[in-house]
């Protein structure tokens, strides 16, 4: 179902204006007092042209807008609604364009996190996580005297059950909760019958404060497609039951899974199930928005080959966020140094690959060959595989794409926006 897919309607508290930018930020060095990023688009700076300071961090306009459109659109052939990770960029100006698009909301995995978004206009939150500790707790209840605020988080424990009840009693104020199901070996998530029977029996003593509003999972714990499948159809069952008792304190209940690996099982398994009662089906992938090089890449790959609805739609996600660096060594002849380390792009899920090449010399752009390779980075330097004989020179500028979104943006505060022409037009920051 669809019922309630629009953004609660604005809070009297007013979203915090862009703060200005202040100098001597990454991929922004050459700035020496703060600046608006309302004069942004009129200063007329340019990637190519040298205007900003490399190493940078740069996003797309073009393929966000691409992705974003292409992901609500497959969430709404499936008839759910779409809740993205706002853990992966943690950037409002984001977060506005996804919901701008038709986000049902946004997720997240803390509290900070959730006052954050909070604060720059986002008025529904599902966190993603258990909410525990009295100052996360009070971080969220101070947030919730906003009538026009919607939030949710997970429970899988009697034990979490007691400390909301006790803490959300205390301050008079009620919690909606989902109550997340998991796997042998996963996260956290309930993992048999019995438990899920202790934590509905804890849920009943604390009716009053503790609002059971669905049924999540986070399948990308696992990469075994079978044991997805059945963790899938486990949390299908469960919030049956669950909803034939009468239980729920929502109506719909949601039901909520999918991370930007297996979101296409999570919207097959959720919308063929037979629920008998109105549920309505929130997806939240987050890394599809600017895509990668990497495990997305071939995560994408797959579920084109295998999803019909992906595979009809036409066209696939994009990468949307590049990292340029310089050519600053040429030490030997199979070997460049580029001003690229583990501080500006992540390394856990692959190095960053070389895409484009510019040289300054003759400005003119180009696809990297094929075999250039990062074979290893430090902490502000990378290792670039050549052949003797390449045409590559100090001063080159270098396009990477990255491997995992999540844990490059982490590294950047301030990433360009560019248009087609490389074009700067905006600038968006991060809060992390």
């Amino acid at each position: 179902m669809r019922d309630g897919t629009k953004q609660p309607k604005t809070a009297p508290y007013p979203a915090q204006a862009p703060a200005p930018i202040p100098p001597f930020q990454k991929g922004l060095g050459f700035m020496t007092t703060e600046l608006s990023s309302a004069r942004i688009a009129s200063l007329g700076w340019n990637l190519l042209h040298e205007d900003l300071s490399l190493p940078t961090a740069v996003l797309y306009a073009d393929k966000l807008n691409h992705n974003i459109a292409w992901m609500q659109q497959f969430a709404d052939h499936y008839g759910a609604v779409l809740a993205p990770h706002g853990k992966t960029t943690m950037a409002p100006k984001l977060f506005s364009m996804q919901l701008a698009a038709g986000a049902w909301g946004i997720t997240l995995a803390t509290a900070p996190q959730v006052a954050a978004a909070y604060r720059h206009g986002v008025r529904r939150i599902l966190m993603a996580n258990q909410l525990v500790g009295r100052q996360n707790m009070a971080t969220v209840a101070a947030l919730l005297d906003d009538p026009g605020f919607e939030f949710f988080c997970l429970v899988d424990s009697a034990a979490n059950v007691e400390q909301l009840g006790r803490f959300f009693r205390s301050c008079a104020k009620k919690v909606q909760v989902l109550l997340e199901v998991g796997m042998e070996s996963g996260r956290a998530g309930v993992r048999s019958a019995q438990q899920v029977e202790e934590l509905l029996h804890a849920l009943s003593g604390w009716r009053e404060q503790i609002l059971l509003c669905g049924v999540e999972i986070y399948e990308g714990v696992s990469e075994d497609e079978p044991a997805i499948r059945g963790l899938l159809h486990r949390a299908r069952e469960i919030a049956r039951d669950i909803a034939g008792r009468g239980l729920f304190q929502r109506t719909p209940f949601l039901l909520s899974g999918a991370g930007s690996a297996w979101y296409d099982l999570v919207a097959e398994a959720f919308s063929a199930a037979d629920l008998e009662h109105p549920a309505q089906i929130v997806l939240r992938p987050g890394c599809y928005l600017t895509h990668d090089a990497g495990s997305y890449a071939a995560a994408q790959a797959r579920i084109l080959a295998s999803n019909s609805v992906a595979r009809q739609m036409g066209s696939s996600l994009r990468q949307a966020l590049q990292l340029w660096a310089y050519v600053q060594s040429i030490p030997e002849p199979e070997r460049a140094i580029v001003g690229l380390g583990k501080r500006d792009a992540s390394f856990d899920s692959g190095l960053p690959k070389p895409a484009l090449r510019l040289s300054t010399s003759t400005v003119q752009l180009q696809d990297a060959p094929t075999h250039w390779k990062l074979t290893r980075m430090m902490d502000q330097h990378a290792y670039l595989q050549i052949k003797a004989g390449d045409k590559i020179a100090v001063g080159d500028m270098i396009g990477f794409d990255i491997c995992h979104p999540c844990l490059t943006f982490d590294k950047w505060r301030y990433l360009p926006l560019l248009d087609r022409d490389y074009q700067v037009i905006d600038v968006i920051q991060t809060l992390f």
